[in-house]
């Protein structure tokens, strides 16, 4: 077997490979395939033994250090506590996670925190996982509902909390509208997301299309919003008491997506486990994730911390913003 032949072979395969990964891409159409990919995530239950029961990055802290996977991830939770002063709040108060994925921050916020939690999130089959993994000594239950039109009346909340679910709603400015809307007066809006560079101060260049391209047509993601648009439309519903306040968690967080693909190599289980089936359906994910740490390593993505307080608004004004929501 001749170089040349051997080179034509890896060829070959390689453009089978990239066939199969954009041929295959979860592109956003609508509620429904967001809902059929997390749906798929959670049945074959690759992602949570990989990821454990939280679907989100992990904090490393700052600088950066070495840590568990899925240690970080729970660190996550306690640092956007911290960040948000939610643990100055009292047991008891009432909390919405929006896009609670299987319940893995909802149990923290519930357990440790002892805040009344439910959790949405567009999928079936996420809501009867987080049901299972919850012990019914927590106060945390879980809805399916759709956060571009949450099914909660006007002032529901003392606080609203959301991890990563923003790159999945395709109105930045309802989905800000709704997250404010179901919380009461001088209630805490607390917000981690991806976020893109905003293309307003630095248009995206030749490579920098292509890949975000691909990182919106991977996951079911319509578009990613800037932390400087969100915020800006969060501040527009006319519902923040006074600024919206931001961060950037890039760096604290951009060890995840490395540490995400190591779990493959780590624990070596799962292909006993998931089989040849499990090992293609991992594969397929890892230029998409190779792709999220080129995206933030360079700046093109942002990991975005958003915090507010709902106003308290004069009656007619409250009436309004309900007129308007029942439009949406």
């Amino acid at each position: 077997m001749n170089l040349y032949y051997i080179l034509g072979l890896i060829s070959i395969l390689l453009a089978i490979a990239i066939a199969f990964y954009l041929i295959t891409a979860r592109r956003y159409q609508s509620s429904d395939s967001v809902a059929n990919s997390y749906d798929q995530w959670t049945e074959d239950g690759i992602l949570e033994f990989y990821w454990g029961e939280h679907i989100h990055l992990g904090h490393y802290g700052s600088p950066p250090q070495s840590k568990d996977f899925i240690t970080a991830k729970v660190d996550f939770v306690h640092e956007m506590v911290e960040w948000g002063g939610l643990d100055k709040l009292p047991r008891g108060t009432t909390l919405l996670d929006v896009g609670c994925g299987i319940g893995g921050s909802s149990r923290i916020l519930a357990e440790d925190y002892g805040f009344s939690v439910t959790g949405v999130t567009i999928s079936p089959q996420q809501v009867q996982r987080a049901k299972e993994l919850t012990p019914e000594k927590l106060d945390a239950k879980f809805l399916v509902d759709d956060a571009m039109a949450l099914s909660f009346p006007n002032a529901s909340f003392d606080v609203v909390w959301s991890i990563e679910a923003g790159p999945h709603m395709p109105d930045k400015a309802v989905f800000a509208k709704e997250l404010l809307r179901v919380l009461k007066p001088g209630g805490v809006l607390v917000v981690a997301d991806w976020n893109q560079r905003d293309e307003r101060q630095q248009p995206l260049n030749f490579w920098e299309k292509p890949v975000m391209r691909q990182l919106l047509d991977q996951w079911s993601h319509p578009a990613f919003a800037s932390i400087e648009g969100f915020s800006e439309l969060l501040e527009a519903t006319g519902l923040v008491d006074g600024k919206v306040i931001t961060a950037d968690w890039t760096q604290e967080t951009l060890p995840s997506w490395i540490d995400s693909i190591w779990q493959g190599i780590a624990r070596p289980q799962g292909l006993v486990r998931f089989g040849l089936p499990g090992l293609i359906k991992s594969l397929r994910e890892v230029p998409t994730l190779l792709l999220m740490r080129l995206a933030f390593g360079a700046s093109l993505c942002r990991f975005g911390m958003f915090r507010a307080v709902r106003a308290n608004l004069t009656l007619n004004l409250t009436k309004t913003v309900e007129d308007e929501n029942d439009n949406v």
